[in-house]
Order: structure tokens, then sequence, then C-alpha cells
């Protein structure tokens, strides 16, 4: 194929994928916003003005940041992994594979589908916390650098899903047991300085302690962990995640039947 041709294969899906999420944009885009309000309401305004401060600042700007990612991350897997699977389920994912589309144009149609939901929930939830606290970005680049290497990494995370998963019921057990944990322990709410030694060196392991703090530095300038350790480990996460799953694409041996 030409390059004008991979381009035009490329749009169709990512198109594709666009107008499946703002189709039903009750389900895809509004709880996102109502959820984040209740979080805002009850972490912000009822327990964090008991809080105090934290780390400097008040509570309520300080998990602005963390809900704004725990969206994008949970919002760019769920279009992925429900978009992709539905695909393998009906055999379209066959007609796909056995045109002559790169396997990598196939695999970044679905990406940045999930890409595109994540950043439109970010906006949106972004537009929601106004409401509640005041932002000052402390580094614009780093924000957008954070936001596009989470966005990939969890899209990606959540092809792996769709490829491994059997049954509509598989695709929501990564979700429920290990994503949500991950989340919740990645320092959203809190900050690591308040664990003991021990747990805050186990935290380590967790991937969204350096997606929440890399991206609370370029928000509000304040990160528990190096930036440059933070960057380095979600790059590195989203370069084994991408040829991992461009391996699973070229093999094909779960998606044929």
């Amino acid at each position: 194929m030409s390059a004008y041709e991979q381009y035009i294969a490329f749009m169709t899906i990512l198109r594709k994928e666009i107008r499946r999420f703002t189709r039903i944009w009750t389900q895809t885009l509004l709880p996102s916003a109502i959820t984040i309000s209740l979080y805002y309401m009850i972490f912000g305004n009822l327990i964090g003005s008991r809080i105090g401060e934290m780390d400097g600042i008040s509570y309520m700007q300080f998990v602005v940041p963390g809900l704004i990612m725990m969206s994008i991350v949970t919002n760019s897997y769920s279009n992925v992994v429900s978009s992709f699977f539905g695909a393998k389920f009906n055999h379209s994912i066959e007609e796909l594979q056995v045109s002559p589309i790169p396997n990598y144009i196939i695999l970044w149609g679905y990406v940045s589908g999930g890409i595109a939901r994540g950043l439109l929930v970010a906006i949106i939830v972004t537009l929601v916390s106004l409401f509640f606290t005041r932002l000052e970005v402390n580094n614009y680049l780093l924000v957008v650098a954070v936001v596009a290497m989470t966005s990939v990494l969890f899209a990606l995370c959540g092809f792996i899903n769709a490829v491994f998963a059997n049954s509509f019921d598989d695709i929501s057990i990564v979700p429920t047991f290990v994503l949500t944990p991950l989340i919740y322990l990645g320092g959203v709410f809190y900050s690591l300085d308040l664990l003991p030694d021990f747990w805050a060196g186990l935290s380590k392991a967790n991937p969204l302690v350096y997606v929440v703090n890399a991206f609370r530095y370029g928000v509000l300038g304040i990160s528990d962990v190096d930036i440059r350790i933070s960057l380095s480990m979600i790059g590195g996460f989203t370069v084994i995640a991408y040829l991992f799953s461009l391996h699973l694409l070229r093999s094909g041996k779960r998606l044929r039947s």
C-alpha cells in the first residue's frame, strides 16, 4: 500500500472509533463527568476541608491531577478493549487482517480511538474541576507529554486485554481486579510520603504512581518521584506494550477462529 492509502485506512478506522463512542456519549462521556464531580464534592470539599493541606497545597488541588489521570486511564483503556473485542467477536478483524493494511496501521487506528476518547474526557473533567478549584499549570509541555504517553500506554493495554479475552465477561476482569486497585493505590488521594518506607517502596512497582506523579508535577510542580524516573518508566512501559501488541496482531493466534 502507498503512504496515502495507509493514511486513508488509518483515518477510516479512527473515524469509526470516534463515531462509535460519540454516538453513545451518554454512556461513554457523561458518566465520567458525573463520577468525577462526586469525587470532587466528597474528597475535595467534604473530606478535603478536614484534611487541610497536602504537600503545601490544598487537598482539592492535590487530588485534581490524579482524578484527571484516572479518567484518561480508564477511558483510553475501556474504549479499545470493548471496541477491539467486539471486532474480534464478530470476526470483522479477520477482514482487516486479510486486507493489505499493515498491522501497525490497524493497531494505531484502534489505539488512536482510545486516545481520542481519553483526551476528550480529560478536557471535560478538567473543565468540571474549575468549578471546584483553581489550577495553574506549572509546565504545559510536560502535561501534554504525560497525557499523550499515558493515553497510548493504556489504550495498548486495552488492546492486549481484548486479544486475550474469550468472552465479554473477560474484558471486565482486568479493569475490576487489576486497573482499579492500581489506580487507588497509585497516589491519587495521598502522598507517598505518608506511607512507611516499606509500603512507599512497594508502591513504586505500581506504574500508576509514575503516571499520577508526573502529571501532578506538570500541573502543580510537586511529585513524590523524580520526574526523570517517571517519564522513563512511562516510556518504557509504553514501548513494551506497543511491541507486544504488534506481536499479537502479527501472530493472529487469538484473533482467528
